[in-house]
């Protein structure tokens, strides 16, 4: 069956199984590789993506399920050059391998979106999910915040719920 959603800004058309999960294709079908295979299960954020710019994990959901939705990964969201975020990571040294970057980075940017100065507990707390083998979180969670002090003035920091 054909889906269309719209993927980094661009509306994209594909043919699917009714039973493929959107990590493979992404992936396997349309070319986008910042997604990437970790647990299969929705552990380890390795897959992350933006669906109606909310984190989900791509490994849980059916192709199919996309379908007229907008799905932003990190190829589409530095398209016009390096976010704020992006740079604040590079500058931090955030990342060894890299594995864990595009889920730690799309889930910075959905909570930088809707807390534009989260607290560092608020950070921690929103990457929770990505998993990260190589540095010990800190100089993410570092880069997350200074990135969120290039928002403007900052707030008391107390959590609005």
């Amino acid at each position: 069956m054909k889906i269309s959603m719209q993927l980094n800004g661009e509306l994209r058309d594909v043919e699917v199984d009714p039973r493929d999960i959107l990590l493979d294709v992404l992936r396997e079908k349309l070319g986008i590789k910042s997604p990437k295979i970790g647990c299969e299960k929705g552990d380890c954020g390795a897959c992350t993506i933006l669906m109606n710019g909310k984190t989900v994990r791509s490994c849980l959901i059916l192709a199919v399920e996309a379908d007229g939705q907008e799905i932003v990964t990190v190829e589409g969201i530095g398209r016009q050059g390096m976010t704020p975020l992006q740079k604040a990571f590079v500058q931090h040294n955030s990342f060894q391998c890299g594995f864990c970057a595009p889920g730690m980075t799309l889930s910075a940017t959905e909570l930088l979106s809707r807390i534009p100065h989260p607290t560092h507990e608020q950070i921690r707390e929103a990457l929770a999910g990505n998993l990260c083998r190589c540095t010990g979180y800190t100089p993410i969670v570092d880069a997350v915040y200074e990135a969120s002090r290039k928002n403007g003035k900052r707030t008391t920091g107390k959590r609005k719920i």
